[in-house]
């Protein structure tokens, strides 16, 4: 494994570890609940229209506002590093076909 590809797998890896807070909250799923007129919104709209008026325990609006408000867990940093990683592995190896 080259310097290359090690340097992207970490840049990955910590780049999408440093955005994921900052992408949930930039979507409207912050701290302080979900922002009126965000994605967010939309999102939650459409999930209680097709729970009947509710929003689902456990469902992707539900998980997505817990990480706002929480924060993500370990299990879940650690995976989104991991997919960072990846990203970082495919695009060192793309570079390195050119």
């Amino acid at each position: 494994m080259g310097l290359l590809t090690i340097a992207a797998v970490a840049a990955g890896a910590g780049g999408a570890m440093v955005a994921a807070p900052l992408v949930l909250a930039g979507v409207g799923f912050t701290a302080g609940g979900i922002v009126a007129g965000s994605y967010a919104a939309g999102l939650m709209s459409t999930a209680a229209v097709a729970n009947g008026g509710a929003v689902a325990t456990g469902s992707l609006v539900a998980l997505l506002q817990s990480a706002g408000v929480l924060g993500l867990s370990g299990g879940t940093t650690a995976a989104v590093a991991g997919a960072g990683g990846t990203l970082g592995w495919l695009a060192a190896t793309a570079v390195a076909l050119i």
